[in-house]
C-alpha cells in the first residue's frame, strides 16, 4: 500500500491534483513514481499525461471528468492497494563548462559564499542529484539537493534572458536551462548538450526519479561538443 496521506483534488475540468506532504524527499518521490506507474496500467486508454514533481502528481484525463467523487474513489483504491517495487532509473553524467564566460555568477557567489571558485565547482560536480520533476519550462530539470555549503537565496532581481544551456542555483536545488528565457537563479556554468527537443518523442530522456551528475570540462571541449552533437545517450548509465 501507499506510504503517506495523500489529498486528491479535481485540478481542472479534465484533470486530477494529488499531493502528498509537502517535503523535497527522495522516499516520497519513489512513493509517487510507483503511483504513477500503477495509474498507467490501470486507465492508459483514459490518460493524455501524467506529470509529478516533488511532491504532487498531475493526472490529464482525455475527456472531461463526470464524476469527480468516483474518480477520486478509485485513486485512493488503486493507491490504498499499491505494492511498492523497485524502479530502475538512469544515472546521467552532463558535461559542464564553469568558465566565467559561462558562469556569470561565481564571483558572486565565491564572495557572498566566502568560498573559492574552485571550491563551488567542486561542490556543485561531487553531488549525485536527484531529477525531482519538470517545469517551469518545458524541459526544465529541477534536481537535489545541493551541497549545503552553496545553498543560496534566488537573485533579488532576475534576469530577462538566461542563455540555454545554463546550469544554474537557488535554495537548495540545481538545474538547466533548456532555451533562453528569463531567470533568477544563479548561473554558474553551461553544458553543451541538448536534454530538450520538442521535435522528438519523447521531447526530454531524462526522466523524473532519474539522478544526474555533472563534470567539468574545458572552454575548449564545450565548443567542440557544440560544433559536434553528441547523443544524449553517451551520458548515460544504467543504475
Amino acid at each position: 500500500m501507499g506510504n503517506y496521506k495523500i489529498h486528491i483534488k479535481q485540478y481542472s475540468p479534465s484533470a486530477v491534483l494529488i499531493e502528498w506532504p509537502s517535503l523535497i524527499s527522495k522516499e516520497i518521490l519513489e512513493d509517487i513514481s510507483n503511483f504513477s506507474i500503477i495509474i498507467r496500467k490501470n486507465k492508459t486508454e483514459q490518460i493524455v499525461d501524467i506529470n509529478f514533481v516533488y511532491c504532487s502528481l498531475l493526472i490529464i484525463y482525455n475527456k472531461k471528468i463526470i464524476n469527480f467523487n468516483t474518480l477520486k474513489s478509485e485513486l485512493q483504491e488503486l493507491y490504498s492497494k499499491m505494492k511498492f517495487d523497485v524502479i530502475k532509473r538512469n544515472n546521467w553524467n552532463i558535461p559542464v563548462c564553469y568558465d566565467l564566460e559561462f558562469g556569470i555568477d561565481l564571483s558572486y557567489i565565491s564572495t557572498f559564499k566566502q568560498l573559492e571558485i574552485k571550491q563551488i565547482i567542486e561542490f556543485h560536480i561531487n553531488q549525485k542529484y536527484t531529477v525531482y520533476g519538470i517545469g517551469f519550462l518545458p524541459g526544465f530539470l529541477y534536481l537535489g539537493e545541493l551541497n549545503q555549503n552553496l545553498i543560496i537565496p534566488r537573485r533579488d532581481t532576475p534576469r530577462n534572458n538566461v542563455d540555454k544551456g545554463s546550469v544554474a542555483i537557488a535554495g537548495n536545488q540545481t538545474g538547466i536551462y533548456p532555451q533562453n528565457s528569463p531567470g533568477g537563479w544563479h548561473v554558474i556554468g553551461k553544458t553543451p548538450i541538448q536534454l530538450f527537443n520538442a521535435f522528438q518523442n519523447p521531447p526530454i530522456e531524462i526522466m523524473p526519479n532519474d539522478t544526474l551528475q555533472f563534470y567539468q570540462i574545458s572552454k575548449k571541449e564545450y565548443f567542440k561538443m557544440i560544433h559536434d552533437p553528441i547523443d544524449i545517450f553517451t551520458f548515460l548509465q544504467i543504475e
